[in-house]
């Protein structure tokens, strides 16, 4: 477990890489004690059960319905009857574990702060990631699930998915602050200002019309 940030009212640790997709797992903590949110739900589970011990949950939130990001959902579960939470435009979902919907700007309480629902389709109908820490501040983290990663945007499935991801990229995300921090759902993190530069060296270049998969802002 890793103290990824920290402010006046929250910390956030990384899990990971938990599972076999070298999946990260997020717990948000106010600061002084209190319930925390955990964030996404990979196989290798145990790892958040232990970090959490005693801790009450007040929310686990799943960033996007792909089974990677699901497979520790029924160790979690057994651990916590806290709600579970996915986009509300998310699709195959699995019924049976009842996840409620988050519509776009939702904000969940975690100690004297809350964390704020940024809808991001394009990896999966119903994308989301989470703010913590609001606009108007100097930063803040925003954690990404599959959405946006240090040097491109996360797999899609066709030409039109890419365009709506490059789109909730550029129009949601682009708009925070240079300094916010980016911790996505595998691997390390990156800054809005850094990816803000990468995405403009892909903008300047002509793409063709048949192109998706992963795509890399500076090679591709």
């Amino acid at each position: 477990m890793t103290q990824v940030y920290a402010d006046a009212a929250v910390t956030i640790d990384c899990l990971g890489p938990l599972g076999p997709i070298e999946n990260n797992a997020y717990l948000i903590r106010p600061v002084g004690g209190g319930p925390v949110i955990v964030v996404d739900a990979p196989a290798g589970a145990e790892a958040v059960v232990e970090a959490l011990g005693d801790t009450p949950v007040s929310a686990i939130v799943v960033t996007h319905s792909h089974r990677d990001h699901w497979d520790g959902f029924e160790v979690l579960r057994a651990h916590t009857a806290a709600p579970v939470y996915a986009g509300a435009g998310e699709t195959n979902l699995n019924p049976a574990r009842g996840a409620l919907p988050l519509a776009d700007g939702t904000e969940l309480p975690v100690g004297t702060t809350t964390v704020r629902v940024i809808a991001t389709p394009g990896h999966t109908p119903g994308s989301i990631c989470l703010l913590v820490g609001g606009a108007h501040l100097a930063g803040g983290a925003l954690l990404t699930g599959d959405t946006l990663f240090p040097g491109g945007p996360g797999h899609s499935r066709t030409p039109e998915a890419l365009q709506q991801l490059i789109s909730s990229i550029t129009s949601r995300l682009h708009a925070l602050p240079d300094a916010t921090m980016v911790l996505p759902g595998h691997g390390g993190g990156t800054t809005i200002g850094v990816a803000k530069a990468e995405y403009a060296v892909f903008a300047a270049k002509a793409h063709p019309s048949t192109l998706s998969g992963d795509v890399s802002w500076l090679e591709s």
